[in-house]
Parts: C-alpha cells; sequence; structure tokens
C-alpha cells in the first residue's frame, strides 16, 4: 500500500496593520475630519464676538440684546457652541420681529470669522389709528378715542403715540378688545383706499379731512369744516370722488357747505346730502 503525502499547508504571515497603507491613510482622513469639525465649529477662531447692527432708531442695541440673551448658542452633542456657522439666522428674525412691533426688516451678513452684521429696517408709518371711546358713536365722533397708534402700510399697529397730526387719522368705528402692538388692525386693502382718499380729497378737491371712521364696508370722513362724507370702501374710489366734485360744484354753494351735515357717496351715481 503506497501512502500518500500531503505538502504542508503553508500560512501567510500577516503584517502588522500599522504597516498597511490603508490604515493610515484612513487614520489621517479621520484626523483632517475631526480637525476640520473642530476648527469650524469649536475652535475660538469662529466663534461669534461681535455684532454690528445698522439702521436702529427707536429699538436699541440694549434691547435686542443678542449676545447676551444667547440667541447664538447651539449645541453638539451637548457641548454649546457659537460658530458662525450655525448661528440660526432665520429664528433669530423671527423672535426680533416678534419681540419688537417696530421692526419691518432684518438682513445678515455673516463676515468671517467672527462678525455677524444686521441691518435693521423699521417700519415706517403711514397712518395714525385710535382706539374708538366706549361712548363713540359715529354722530359724535372727533377726537373720542382712548389710545393711538402708529399704523404700517400693511394694516398694523407697532407703536402707541401722542401724535395727533402728519398723518391720516383712523378712528375704529366700534369700541374694540384692548389692542396688542404687531396686530392687523385694518385690512391691507381698506388702509390704501383710505389712503387714496385722503390724497384724492386734499389734492384734487381742497377738501381736507380731519379724521376717518371705519365703519362695516363703510367710511366716514369728517371735514375740518365741519360736515362729513360717507365713502363705500369697497367701491371705485375715483367714481365716488368725481360724484363728490360734480355735487359741490353743481348743488351745493360754497355758501351753504358750512351748513352741511353730509353727502352720501355710497350708492353710485345717486349722491344724498343732508343740512344740519
Amino acid at each position: 500500500m503506497v501512502k500518500q503525502h500531503r505538502k504542508p499547508h503553508r500560512f501567510k504571515k500577516r503584517k502588522p496593520i500599522y504597516r498597511n497603507r490603508f490604515f493610515w491613510l484612513g487614520l489621517l482622513i479621520l484626523i483632517f475630519l475631526f480637525s476640520t469639525f473642530y476648527l469650524l465649529f469649536f475652535s475660538k477662531i469662529f466663534q461669534v464676538k461681535e455684532i454690528n447692527i445698522a439702521g436702529l432708531q427707536q429699538v436699541s442695541e440694549e434691547q435686542l440684546n443678542l449676545l447676551g440673551e444667547g440667541k447664538l448658542e447651539n449645541k453638539i452633542l451637548f457641548f454649546p457652541t457659537r460658530s458662525i456657522f450655525l448661528v440660526n439666522l432665520n429664528k433669530i428674525r423671527e423672535d426680533i420681529l416678534k419681540k419688537f412691533p417696530q421692526i419691518g426688516k432684518i438682513n445678515f451678513k455673516r463676515k468671517f470669522p467672527d462678525t455677524l452684521e444686521i441691518l435693521i429696517e423699521e417700519k415706517k408709518p403711514v397712518a395714525i389709528f385710535c382706539q374708538a371711546h366706549l361712548s363713540f358713536t359715529p354722530e359724535n365722533f372727533g377726537g373720542q378715542a382712548d389710545e393711538c397708534f402708529l399704523l404700517d402700510n400693511t394694516g398694523i399697529i407697532f407703536e402707541q403715540t401722542d401724535q395727533k397730526e402728519g398723518f391720516p387719522k383712523i378712528i375704529g368705528g366700534e369700541p374694540i378688545e384692548p389692542l396688542t402692538l404687531g396686530k392687523k388692525i385694518v385690512e391691507k386693502d381698506y388702509l390704501e383706499s383710505i389712503l387714496e382718499f385722503q390724497r384724492e380729497l386734499g389734492e384734487n378737491l381742497k377738501i381736507d379731512v380731519k379724521e376717518f371712521i371705519l365703519g362695516e364696508g363703510k367710511l366716514t370722513a369728517l371735514t375740518f369744516e365741519g360736515w362729513q362724507i360717507y365713502f363705500d370702501l369697497t367701491g371705485n374710489i375715483s367714481e365716488q370722488i368725481l360724484n363728490l366734485d360734480l355735487v359741490l360744484k353743481e348743488k351745493i354753494s360754497p355758501e351753504n357747505r358750512g351748513n352741511l351735515q353730509y353727502i352720501d357717496l355710497r350708492f353710485g351715481n345717486r349722491v344724498y346730502f343732508k343740512y344740519k
């Protein structure tokens, strides 16, 4: 019987892992990634240290106090950071606009390595809105208001004011709930119509309006001469102004205007007027 001899199995000796070039390549990549991560998010170089704010008039930098209120703080795995790359600008914008109704727009700019620039655009008033007094009625209106506020071009009140001149004055038609800054009081379309009536009356008809009373689809204008004009807020502005001009020229003499109680323009070409 012939015995078969197997060749002995040879085991290839493995190289130590530290002698593997892929090990060192991977390690270098990890070190690079970790270093970059640390540099961008935790190193002092890119931590926000300064905030430059421009455009403030009514609001002060101390009131914003972004650094003191921790609005720049973020966390990565429970580690706090103020990295300029991680600042949540949308959240900051939202918080500022909510807290300060006087501010209309905010633009941010990251100025590397550690400065945040903020450009504030504060709201500009287009009218004054006054809260109707509890005893207020359309018949006795004229100064019957408790509180007055600056109104922006979207119909939102943003600052309480004692100012009574310089802007069209609008009085709420009915006593309403307590007002809070940032609340929409007048619909934008209605406000645009009121401002248009104000311009047309002043520039074309030379009629100065002391104040407006805003009702349900109805706008009442009190002139400095003491008589009132009733407008349809949903109607054609040009036609109502034209009808007013015609009735003043053809049916109401300048001598009798002082005796007028009202002119009603809410029914198309049918214009009604009444003397006191």
